[in-house]
């Protein structure tokens, strides 16, 4: 994927922080003059949530809905919130029935395949993603070239620690195995 837009993800621990750094972040950029779509990377689907207002309907939620996987479908979940910031959630599976980091492969994919950026003139991405598990899935926005930057939202308890630490060692490895990415900040949100 080509990087037309100044593309970058937010990684943490569960519960730290991130969604509300990403939605200021995004209302910050907005206020700017950024066109900012903000994309949540994690089946809570909390991170545009303080943007719009409310919880909004998820990219594989409405998969399980449709028959076909269209382009207005997908637009029927971008959704504009504070400032005109853009935002989409992957959402993910019923808890223990499915894979929730790769249905946030699948929703980037998509928003790829369907050129969504593109059609809606974004200028600035911004992936809030579940960082508890760095899988696959979940490391998609470091792997694939989604995000070239990326910024860890921690704080001082041990276990945010781990995680961070995880985080940084799988871009590290996906570095040296040829991916575009780097650790670009930490962010304390004591």
């Amino acid at each position: 994927m080509e990087n037309t837009v100044k593309q970058i993800a937010l990684y943490g621990k569960g519960g730290i922080g991130k969604s509300t750094v990403s939605s200021n972040v995004s209302a910050a950029l907005s206020k700017s003059g950024e066109q900012v779509m903000q994309v949540g990377c994690d089946p809570k689907r909390d991170s545009i949530a303080t943007l719009c207002g409310k919880l909004m309907p998820t990219i594989l939620g409405r998969i399980g809905e449709a028959k076909k996987v269209t382009e207005e479908m997908l637009t029927s979940v971008v959704f504009q919130g504070f400032n005109g910031v853009l935002g989409c959630e992957s959402g993910g599976p019923k808890p223990g029935m499915g894979c929730a980091g790769k249905g946030v492969n699948l929703a980037l994919q998509l928003l790829d395949q369907f050129q969504i950026f593109e059609k809606y003139g974004v200028t600035f991405v911004l992936f809030d993603v579940l960082g508890d598990v760095v899988c696959g899935g979940f490391a998609q926005p470091m792997r694939s070239g989604y995000a070239r930057e990326i910024y860890l939202v921690t704080c001082e308890e041990a276990l945010t620690l781990f995680q961070v630490n995880n985080i940084i060692k799988a871009a590290h490895k996906l570095a040296g195995m040829g991916a575009d990415v780097g650790i670009a900040g930490i962010i304390d949100n004591m």
